[in-house]
């Protein structure tokens, strides 16, 4: 157990960890802002609209491109790369994994995203200084999952809901180091519904961003890190078929590209801190009621399973949940510098 826990620390700091994760995640290509879709190749597959990969590689400035079997890269040498495998709605943006709505598909001989994964994953994650409703904040509404009569996952070692208000805890006392004015939605361990996270949520009235915070339980070998946005109208909830109520838009959709932008820096952000000891379930979408209605951009983020061996016994350690706080600090940090109009952001180094 020591020796688990020791690498936390030693590994952060390792040249190869820093190497493979460490990179650009949230990163401006610069292209022109004036550049139109009709810069980019669209193409209807199976009646959908789809933009091809080709196109993507010219307008964000990639400089090659390559396929071998169903795998398809774009890159900057030494700087940065973009993974599709034809037939998989998962990709990697620089070692971190998102996932799709539409697999990527072929028209000919060329791979195409669904537009839709396109406009509300690829581009904010590419541009998001471009990113329209996006502002600078000062205030972190911080939402510890459950609580009170609401336990969550339970192990042997503890509650959810207790972990999820330890580690909201220790990053509202990073962030206020920070500078940052930071709500919770709860401080001790009691119930509130959904409504009331969200109420709380939208009665601050200025510029915000609404992180909840959870672990996860499933599975005896489920393991990993994985972080929610709102699905865009449109979109299923992740693991599910679409459905008649999907093409409503709700408060949250009005932020879908500054969701993912959030998600992006907070997940590669955590990614770095745990190095080894987790693995990457990634960014996904999905309808859950807490980020339905929150007017501010907003995610919900999941930290390790409650119901694996291994990982039970990291959430349950101090080190680890000031591991996952020190990485969702850092996050937001880089994302408020994302935003600005001046130059790319990399995930902390």
């Amino acid at each position: 157990m020591c020796r688990i826990l020791h690498t936390i620390e030693k590994r952060r700091w390792t040249r190869a960890i820093l190497q493979v994760v460490c990179v650009c995640v949230l990163c401006v290509f610069a292209p022109d802002a004036r550049a139109a879709v009709g810069a980019l190749d669209v193409v209807k597959i199976e009646g959908r609209d789809f933009v091809s990969v080709a196109s993507i590689k010219k307008f964000y400035g990639f400089t090659t491109i390559s396929r071998k079997g169903n795998s398809v890269i774009l890159e900057i040498p030494k700087k940065r790369r973009m993974t599709l495998m034809i037939g998989s709605r998962e990709c990697l943006m620089n070692e971190v994994k998102f996932v799709f709505t539409h697999p990527v598909m072929l028209s000919g001989d060329t791979a195409c995203i669904s537009r839709i994964d396109f406009a509300k994953l690829v581009d904010p994650v590419l541009r998001p200084r471009f990113i329209k409703n996006a502002e600078n904040f000062g205030t972190i509404i911080l939402d510890p999952g459950h609580g009170g009569v609401d336990a969550g996952a339970t192990n042997s070692l503890g509650t959810e809901a207790v972990y999820n208000l330890k580690v909201a805890a220790m990053t509202k006392l990073m962030l206020e180091k920070r500078g940052f004015k930071v709500v919770m939605t709860r401080e001790s361990d009691r119930y509130l519904s959904l409504q009331e996270r969200v109420n709380l949520a939208n009665a601050r009235t200025e510029n915000s961003l609404f992180i909840s915070i959870h672990f996860n339980a499933g599975g005896s070998e489920a393991r990993g890190i994985e972080t929610f946005t709102l699905s865009p109208a449109g979109v299923s909830h992740y693991g599910r078929d679409t459905i008649a109520s999907d093409y409503t838009e709700r408060a949250g959709n009005e932020h879908d590209s500054a969701n993912v932008a959030l998600a992006t820096a907070v997940h590669g952000s955590v990614l770095r801190r745990l190095g080894t000891n987790t693995f990457d379930r990634g960014i996904k979408r999905a309808r859950f009621s807490v980020l339905s209605g929150v007017k501010h951009p907003a995610i919900l983020f999941e930290g390790g399973f409650m119901s694996h061996q291994r990982e039970a016994r990291l959430i349950h350690n101090e080190r680890y949940q000031k591991a996952i706080a020190g990485g969702i600090v850092d996050a937001i940090a880089k994302y408020r510098n994302a935003l600005k109009p001046t130059g790319a952001v990399a995930v902390p180094r």
